[in-house]
């Protein structure tokens, strides 16, 4: 395993957090879809975009299978930190948080923005995910790599 198992279960306990952060937005916006509540906000504050619904929760679900293989596979210490994966991640990641930072700015500091800027719920929820992708790249980049071609 060369990978320290102590140093996985934290970075493991962030993604796992984050994964239920993201599975509890999920399963909020399919019950006030098919069985309202009314402490949880309205449907329609959940929705960001103008993508249907059911395509929508596919992807959500998609993505939150990976974040769950993900956690688990690093949790348990089954993935070895690989610096390419962690360099492509990074860069993705910063990327990611930049534009979700800058939408909650633009929402917040933007009295006519459109409305768009303005759905807090799934605002909030990029930069849950965004958080993600970072942490899964300080995993690879923190561990030492699996070959030879992988140093920098």
């Amino acid at each position: 395993m060369g990978w320290p198992v102590p140093r996985a279960r934290v970075y493991g306990s962030c993604v796992w957090a984050l994964s239920a952060l993201f599975a509890a937005r999920v399963l909020g916006q399919a019950v006030q879809r098919w069985m309202p509540l009314p402490f949880l906000p309205p449907f329609e504050a959940f929705q960001g975009s103008r993508l249907p619904y059911g395509l929508l929760l596919c992807f959500q679900l998609v993505v939150l299978a990976v974040m769950v293989r993900f956690a688990w596979r690093v949790g348990t210490a089954r993935l070895a930190p690989r610096r390419r994966v962690g360099r492509w991640l990074a860069g993705t990641g910063a990327a990611y948080m930049t534009v979700a930072l800058a939408r909650v700015a633009i929402g917040l500091t933007a009295p006519r923005a459109h409305p768009w800027f303005k759905t807090w719920i799934p605002a909030l929820f990029h930069l849950v995910l965004a958080a993600f992708v970072l942490i899964a790249s300080f995993y690879h980049l923190s561990g030492r790599a699996t070959t030879a071609e992988e140093e920098p």
